[in-house]
């Protein structure tokens, strides 16, 4: 893993870009400390569905939500925010 000073950072900044781009990991140093870190952008798909399908059938699970109360969804008791809880 490379690292650069912020001054290193803001004169070849377009460098840098393209070496993260290639898939290197680049941590920014401020006084030698590292401060920040410049990774590739992972592109976001969504669920994987399969995944979670091979798994259940990995584990032997039907379902991953087996009961639903009834009341799941009602307003919460106007005292529960304010008490403490035993934990």
């Amino acid at each position: 893993m490379k690292h650069v000073s912020i001054k290193q950072a803001k004169d070849t900044l377009p460098a840098l870009v393209r070496e993260v781009e290639g898939g290197a990991r680049i941590v920014i140093t401020r006084n030698g400390k590292p401060v920040a870190e410049v990774v590739p952008l992972q592109q976001r798909c969504g669920i994987d569905w399969q995944a979670i399908e091979d798994w259940k059938k990995e584990l032997g699970v039907d379902k991953l939500v087996t009961y639903i109360a009834p009341d799941f969804d009602d307003p919460l008791p106007e005292d529960f925010l304010s008490t403490p809880g035993p934990y």
